[in-house]
């Protein structure tokens, strides 16, 4: 387990699949950076805690700027607060890589700076420790 402190993060990185495409325009719907906050904020917690803990709900969330279909999207969750049983955790979704079909059908270009999409703030619970 990694010392829990304030501060510690984990990201995931994963490509986003056409068939997640929601909407016109190859737009993905909201849930999908959700769906990845649950995923990072699991491993946050058994780094953390040696548990997976449980999502107790979001306290902000807000989506920025649209995630399509081709993006290579990261994740990261970043502990912010440390109760006796609670964390809270910071989220943020970034799209670090993006399909320009107008180049070709598949080219594709690096995004520097990332664009944000997604950020959140939520708390976890784990059980107490031993």
């Amino acid at each position: 387990m990694s010392s829990l402190v304030e501060g510690f993060s984990v990201t995931h990185r994963r490509y986003v699949p056409h068939s997640h495409a929601h909407y016109g325009g190859n737009l993905v719907e909201g849930a999908y950076s959700l769906g990845l906050f649950g995923d990072v904020a699991t491993e946050l917690c058994v780094r953390t805690d040696g548990d997976e803990g449980l999502f107790a709900g979001y306290e902000s969330v807000e989506f920025l700027a649209p995630l399509l279909a081709g993006d290579v999207v990261e994740a990261t969750a970043t502990l912010t607060r440390v109760g006796t049983r609670s964390r809270g955790v910071a989220f943020e979704a970034r799209v670090v890589c993006r399909a320009t079909p107008e180049r070709g059908p598949s080219a594709a270009e690096v995004l520097d700076p990332p664009l944000v999409v997604t950020r959140a703030r939520g708390t976890v619970v784990v059980p107490p420790r031993a």
